[in-house]
């Protein structure tokens, strides 16, 4: 996996061994970021169910002013401290251990407002009722509380897996599929920003 654009393009991102960690096409992240290029330089970005940090690592390079990336696996977080320290980004960055579900009560979130929120939870959280519904309350909580009154809020899930009505009042939604990819693009609606 590499760095698509920007400072860093085209550096190699560490990333641990086995299945654990699912790492996203490049194709789906070159779209995710050609959206976002609006909102990227300078942006505050909140990176959750982190991984070994490549949504994160590919704001900084494309101008992102910090990222703080929360992950849980201590693998993943190996990985991603180590791609910190390869891409000299120390500085521009936070790695954290945390659970992401509980991002909407973490410390993690609390320096907010974020310009852009990265959530890429497991798959296997979208299979049962009560997964999806703790996925979207925590999507809820940052959506409405702790993102930028302009901000964006990146979800990425199977396709199919949640349909727009799921994220109820109060967000926008805009939909982008790839493949058997959605990416959610979600903010706040304008009556309530």
């Amino acid at each position: 996996m590499r760095i698509i654009a920007g400072t860093h393009r085209g550096r190699i991102l560490a990333a641990p061994k086995g299945l654990a960690t699912r790492p996203m096409l490049g194709r789906v992240r070159e779209a995710i970021f050609n959206r976002l290029a609006p909102w990227t330089e300078n942006a505050l970005v909140l990176d959750l169910f982190s991984g070994t940090g490549s949504l994160g690592l590919e704001a900084l390079s494309r101008g992102a002013k910090f990222v703080r990336f929360l992950e849980r696996d201590h693998e993943a977080r190996t990985a991603l401290k180590l791609n910190l320290k390869n891409l000299e980004l120390d500085e521009m960055a936070e790695a954290r251990n945390g659970d992401a579900l509980n991002a909407a009560n973490h410390i993690a979130t609390a320096d907010g407002p974020w310009d852009i929120v990265f959530f890429d939870p497991p798959y296997p959280l979208l299979d049962t009722r009560q997964g999806r519904d703790e996925l979207i309350e925590c999507v809820r909580s940052i959506v409405l509380g702790q993102l930028a009154e302009d901000g964006v809020f990146v979800y990425h899930t199977p396709a199919a897996a949640q349909q727009e009505k799921d994220f109820g009042e109060g967000i926008e939604a805009a939909l982008g599929t790839w493949g058997t990819t959605d990416i959610w693009f979600l903010g706040r609606a304008e009556d309530d920003a």
